[in-house]
């Protein structure tokens, strides 16, 4: 028998630990269009709250030192759905312009037909992002190899 706590669970934000804040910040706002929402004062406890209009979606946490970790337990990547691959496009443009590492090159599909389909990159302190839409990566490529899309690194 399933017992439903809460009938409707949906992701509220997500919280990253970064390295450098301002850095993390300024990537967030330049590269996805995430508006700053409300900033800590206190130079010892560092953070931002980030967002679209007045929703939050990503909390920075100035707190790490390093670089994201594919070897430890945690976040695998962090994914953001876009209404087309125009827009994925428009995104990628943006990211070529502020010289962004990406895993593949272009759109690829997140499988062989798939419609499916995305870019995947790397945020200032290495963590994998992915930017995607649902529909009309037909015939886009599909990764093989070494980097796959959303699955084992």
């Amino acid at each position: 028998m399933t017992t439903t706590i809460a009938p409707k669970l949906t992701t509220g934000h997500v919280g990253l630990n970064v390295s450098d804040l301002q850095r993390s910040a300024d990537f967030y706002r330049r590269a996805l269009g995430f508006e700053e929402l409300a900033v800590s004062s206190d130079d010892a406890k560092r953070w931002a709250f980030l967002g679209i209009g007045d929703a939050l979606l990503l909390t920075l946490w100035q707190q790490s030192s390093g670089e994201f970790s594919t070897r430890t337990p945690g976040l695998h990547h962090l994914s953001f759905e876009v209404d087309s691959v125009e827009q994925v496009h428009a995104v990628e443009s943006a990211l070529r312009a502020l010289g962004v590492d990406f895993a593949h090159e272009g759109l690829v599909a997140h499988g062989e037909g798939l419609a499916s389909g995305g870019i995947f990159f790397t945020d200032p302190d290495g963590i994998r992002l992915e930017v995607y839409a649902t529909t009309g990566a037909e015939s886009a490529p599909a990764p093989h190899g070494e980097a796959p899309t959303c699955g084992f690194f």
